[in-house]
């Protein structure tokens, strides 16, 4: 027996996955307005700041990042032209590689925090009172989505 979602669910499936296009379309014209580079520049050069040492393995910060990355080789290798990341060899395995956030990608990656928290609060906080906020979230890590930390920092340093 196929059990099927109740109108309900799939309803919510259908808002959710509008929302999130329609949200994430609206934050990367604002950062592009704003004379930014895409939002996984930022979602990358984030998840290398806080890392231990400031680094990671490839295949690490792609399964760290918020928002799917499917060309992270990429994606590394203009973070590296731009001088926003640096490639290392791994000391313990000469196969392997870390990627590591220069000077300049610490301050790109603060510099569009600003744009990037404008862009939550018009597009997310100015439609939700934070009581919303918090009950959506709850919803949410029933979801699975929930990552452990707390609100979002104005480093930039969100909860994801």
């Amino acid at each position: 027996m196929k059990c099927k979602p109740s109108a309900e669910a799939t309803g919510a499936w259908t808002r959710l996955m509008r929302a999130r296009t329609r949200v994430l379309d609206a934050v990367e014209q604002d950062l592009k307005k704003a004379g930014f580079p895409p939002l996984a520049w930022y979602d990358a050069l984030l998840e290398l700041a806080r890392a231990p040492a400031g680094e990671l393995r490839p295949v690490e910060l792609e399964r760290q990042m918020l928002i799917p990355q499917y060309s992270t080789s990429r994606l590394i290798e203009r973070l590296v032209e731009e001088g926003l990341a640096a490639r290392r060899e791994c000391k313990a395995d000469k196969r392997g590689q870390y990627v590591e956030i220069t000077a300049a990608g610490r301050d790109l990656q603060k510099r569009m925090w600003s744009a990037y928290a404008s862009a939550i609060e018009k597009h997310v906080g100015s439609k939700l009172s934070d009581a919303e906020a918090a009950q959506l979230c709850a919803l949410l890590d029933r979801l699975g989505c929930s990552c452990g930390t707390g609100p979002a920092q104005q480093d930039g340093a969100t909860s994801q």
